[in-house]
């Protein structure tokens, strides 16, 4: 069993479930996070709003909200992040390569911020109603 962890757009959350659905997996936790990545926390509105001239994107950068924690707490220079969407999802090996296949098929769009997926092993699962383990507790 693999645990895989899906870090996604909040955009894409609807399409991403019904493509798990899809494929026979409908299985997983959601989590609203926070984030960011090789931009640090900013994103450029083009990235958002394809829409807009490419000249608007050069002169205006939209700069996510500071997180909670930030805010909060004096920190010398405000961290900022991206709102994302963490899904996590445990499968039986066999079934994890579609898995990621699906989610980068619905979620890429090309641009910075599409997110990623990492994918962990799984020692043990266990249905608590039932005490059913591993693959029949998933």
């Amino acid at each position: 069993m693999k645990e895989i962890i899906a870090i996604i757009r909040r955009d894409k959350t609807p399409v991403t479930k019904k493509a798990l659905d899809m494929l026979g997996f409908s299985s997983l936790s959601l989590q609203a996070v926070e984030g960011r990545g090789r931009q640090k926390g900013e994103a450029c509105i083009e990235e958002l709003d394809s829409d807009l001239p490419e000249s608007y994107c050069e002169s205006v950068k939209l700069i996510p909200t500071p997180s909670k924690y930030a805010l909060e707490h004096t920190l010398p220079k405000v961290a900022l992040f991206v709102p994302k969407r963490m899904l996590t999802i445990v499968a039986p090996d066999h079934m994890v390569d579609s898995i990621i296949e699906k989610i980068m098929e619905v979620n890429r769009t090309g641009k910075h911020g599409d997110g990623k997926i990492f994918v962990c092993p799984v020692e043990k699962a266990i249905r608590i109603r039932t005490g059913e383990e591993d693959e029949r507790a998933i």
